[in-house]
């Protein structure tokens, strides 16, 4: 499913309207991207949004095997819920 089938799902579940959808949905991102800059976000039932920090560590190029280093960065986690995962059995 792309972004635009997931605002038309919305819009027919909910109610709204395709636009109301759509500013919805991409107010829900932003606010993510927001908060996980500092905090987790966790919605009961839904599951929980984390960051992770992945430490810079040795790789090895596959084309020639040659190391190379590959830098730390962050990461989104997401944790589903109890009640989604049982919506998905």
């Amino acid at each position: 499913m792309n972004k635009t089938q997931l605002v038309d799902a919305i819009a027919a579940k909910s109610g709204l309207t395709k636009a109301d959808s759509k500013k919805a949905l991409d107010a829900f991102i932003d606010v993510t991207a927001e908060t996980l800059k500092n905090d987790k976000i966790q919605l009961v039932g839904f599951g929980t949004f984390s960051v992770a920090e992945r430490a810079a560590r040795t790789g090895r190029n596959p084309r020639n095997g040659q190391e190379i280093k590959i830098e730390a960065k962050k990461l989104v986690k997401f944790k589903a819920g109890a009640d989604l995962e049982s919506k998905i059995q």
